[in-house]
């Protein structure tokens, strides 16, 4: 099979395109055709090998062959063969979830990483979903705590995370403030924003409007500023940004919470079946619909990657599989 690998650290073009055995599933994994991938910004930090903690986890000069060598965790497919202890799913099944090494023609996933595909979605679209919804949706309901009523601010909404956390915040009955660039606020008003903000024209965090929750998708402004545009019990929640960003929610995010009433937060996504499950109800609904930038074969990961990397991507970024069929 046909596989996206590195073997160094380093920009795009450390990626090349491999031939690999195809795996076989351990007792508790199932074994899947890959029909549609995509791209999310872990795969690039991993591939960039930066900051120095993710040499310390993946390898200080180069990383280790299973991970983060292999690229990709989004997947959506049909399941081809399943292990022993597999009892939820068999083969022929059309599913979404995260795997390790979804850049590739076939992957071997955890049963409890993966959901049936909701019926109504095609491959892509399905395999837009898992990371960037399940942390808008985990970041709002867990650490936000989000009511109906809340005025929610979603900071980055044009991205992956942020596209889908206007969608989920709307379904829990919040006045959603979407914050973006100007070319794409018509997007985030036709995805259910009730406000949006063109942030090269105004600030949020100095207009002295208060919110009770605010969802960074891509983090920008420091702490202390988001801070400011919080009500008096509202929460922050750090989803993504930069490693600023990164930093101040990590180290000062637990000191700031304990003065006042003012919660800020910073967490990492989960991936489970009981939420991917939910996302299949909310897609079959309609409540929710992935918003896809660009598609690349597999073949051109490697500037799929690039493009993500840049930073400017309007909703996910998909990886198709050419040729598929072929043996």
């Amino acid at each position: 099979m046909r596989a996206i690998t590195y073997t160094e650290y380093g920009p795009p073009d450390v990626l090349q395109v491999t031939e690999e055995a195809k795996p076989t599933p351990k007792d508790d994994e199932v074994l899947i055709r890959i029909r549609a991938a995509s791209v999310n910004a872990l795969d690039w930090r991993l591939m960039r090998g930066g900051p120095y903690i993710v040499r310390i986890l993946f390898g200080l000069r180069k990383p280790k062959i299973a991970r983060p060598g292999r690229p990709g965790r989004d997947v959506a497919g049909q399941i081809e063969a399943v292990g022993r202890n597999v009892t939820q799913l068999k083969p022929g099944d059309e599913v979404f979830g995260v795997c390790l090494g979804a850049f590739a023609e076939y992957a071997c996933a955890i049963e409890d990483k993966l959901a049936l595909k909701p019926a109504n979605i095609s491959f892509e679209d399905a395999a837009a979903v898992p990371v960037a919804a399940i942390s808008a949706l985990q970041g709002l309901r867990d650490k936000g705590r989000i009511q109906r009523g809340h005025k929610v601010l979603v900071d980055g909404a044009s991205g992956g995370v942020g596209t889908f956390a206007v969608q989920i915040a709307k379904s829990f009955g919040a006045e959603v403030t979407a914050v973006c660039s100007t070319r794409n606020v018509d997007r985030a008003r036709s995805i259910g924003a009730d406000h949006v903000i063109d942030y090269t024209r105004e600030d949020f965090t100095k207009s002295g409007q208060r919110y009770d929750l605010i969802l960074a998708a891509n983090a920008f402004h420091s702490i202390f500023a988001y801070r400011r545009a919080l009500s008096q019990d509202g929460t922050y929640v750090m989803a993504g940004g930069g490693w600023a960003q990164i930093l101040q929610a990590f180290l000062l995010g637990p000191l700031l919470s304990l003065i006042g009433t003012k919660k800020m937060c910073n967490f990492m996504a989960k991936i489970n079946q009981k939420d991917l499950v939910l996302l299949k109800e909310l897609l079959e609904a309609g409540r929710i619909v992935p918003v896809i930038d660009r598609r690349y074969p597999l073949s051109e990961v490697a500037e799929a990657i690039g493009y993500l990397e840049e930073g400017h991507a309007r909703g996910k970024v998909v990886i198709t599989m050419e040729h598929f069929g072929e043996t």
